[in-house]
């Protein structure tokens, strides 16, 4: 069906932390340019979190500078404030000359280049490319999330009890998976069996694996769900009872993070994003990346961690859009993955993640051998983006805290997601 599901030989990875080059505040741009030659000024390139991620944006820059003369400013914005910094750029005329963004916003989207042809000649993921019915791609991900299991393997070799290891084998279900959480805090006086961010983009990998087909518009703009989507919020609600998940991540907003690397939490289902910090920041014990379980269904929840736009009317259009390319280029690519510790956006990238490459591996496997609804429901959500079309707050992770805390039922929390996505999303149906 799509690309995605053909990457069994592409080589995923995590988040890393490193320096960043060029590092500023300023906003604006400096000079004009065509990029056919001559001098095109300095392109400013905002983004979020690139210090974080290894510094790879600032080193693909400076490799850049060498090669070509032209200089990429990395302008390094707190997350919170990135959103806001480009609305305020483009209502003032004065948008930087690419962005690293977590959305296309309604407010810049018709200033974006078309990066339809960098898409196609670098094999960057279509299914996860900001597309619009033209066929215009205002953004292309720089990189891919994915939610995946993590178990602390000290208590599980303490209790003497096995786990599966090969997502291609005997993988458990989710009430195997509970079983064997259950038997090793009993051996071993763990606090809580598991912790699960506070995220619809945890819970939507949750729905998938026991069948759920998650909130679908009919052909009159009705948004629906099948009945696999009740079984698995029941279930949900059953795990968080204070021993086996500890409420508070959800009711309260705790630091599942936290709680895991405590060491006192058999096991964490969050993702990707957290093996950098692992690997560097827990000493106590071993963990592990496991497959998730699956009731029946085999699918985790993944998509564009960032996407990557060039605006348009800047003067700086062409420089731009010709380092854009040249960074989705395979050699180049490979080596921003590589220093960043992307989970790869491009098909067939090839990337060293050393000690944790077992760990990504896996990764890989989730996200190939996924269920095709997985990228149904992308590919809608990139569609309403595209439209400029959006809902307040987050209907799925907030009626499912109301759930959870016995201030509605489940079918309560089912209808009013559906009311609330019908109202936002009805007309594109």
């Amino acid at each position: 069906m799509s690309t995605v599901f053909s990457r069994r030989q592409v080589l995923l990875g995590g988040l890393t932390g490193a320096a960043v080059v060029g590092l500023t505040a300023a906003c604006g741009n400096d000079s004009g340019g065509s990029g056919d030659g001559g001098d095109v000024g300095t392109l400013q390139f905002f983004l979020s979190g690139d210090a974080n991620q290894g510094g790879g944006f600032a080193h693909m820059a400076a490799k850049y500078k060498e090669e070509t003369g032209v200089t990429v400013e990395i302008v390094d914005i707190a997350n919170e404030d990135l959103t806001t910094r480009l609305k305020n750029a483009a209502q003032a005329n004065d948008l930087p000359a690419l962005a690293r963004v977590g959305a296309v916003d309604p407010v810049w989207k018709n200033a974006t280049m078309d990066l339809a042809e960098i898409m196609t000649a670098n094999n960057v993921m279509a299914d996860l490319a900001a597309q619009d019915e033209d066929g215009k791609v205002m953004s292309l991900p720089t990189d891919v999330t994915a939610v995946g299991l993590f178990l602390n393997k000290s208590l599980f070799d303490e209790a003497g009890v096995e786990f599966p290891t090969d997502p291609e084998g005997q993988v458990w279900s989710w009430d195997e998976f509970v079983a064997a959480v259950t038997e090793v805090q009993a051996a071993t006086g763990a606090s809580y069996g598991m912790a699960m961010d506070r995220s619809s983009h945890r819970l939507k990998s949750f729905l998938y694996e026991f069948g759920s087909t998650m909130w679908q518009p009919d052909a009159s703009g009705t948004f629906t769900t099948n009945d696999a989507t009740k079984t698995a919020l029941e279930y949900f609600y059953g795990l968080n009872d204070d021993s086996f998940m500890p409420r508070s991540v959800w009711l309260s907003e705790a630091d599942g993070n936290a709680l895991f690397k405590s060491g006192d939490v058999v096991s964490y289902y969050s993702g990707s994003w957290q093996i950098a910090d692992f690997a560097v920041n827990i000493a106590d014990f071993e963990w592990v990346s496991v497959p998730t379980p699956r009731q029946p269904v085999r699918a985790v929840q993944y998509g564009n961690a960032a996407s990557i736009v060039v605006f348009e009317g800047t003067g700086q259009e062409q420089a731009a859009y010709d380092f854009v390319n040249w960074l989705f280029t395979k050699e180049n690519y490979d080596e921003l993955a590589t220093t960043s510790g992307f989970l790869p956006a491009v098909e067939g990238a090839d990337v060293d993640y050393g000690d944790q490459q077992v760990a990504f591996d896996l990764y890989n496997a989730e996200i190939a051998a996924s269920d095709p609804i997985v990228t149904t429901i992308k590919q809608m959500e990139l569609g309403f983006e595209v439209a400029g079309l959006g809902v307040d707050g987050d209907p799925l992770r907030d009626n499912v805290i109301r759930y959870l805390n016995d201030e509605i039922t489940v079918d309560e929390a089912i209808t009013i997601i559906g009311e609330q996505m019908t109202e936002a999303f009805g007309q594109a149906g």
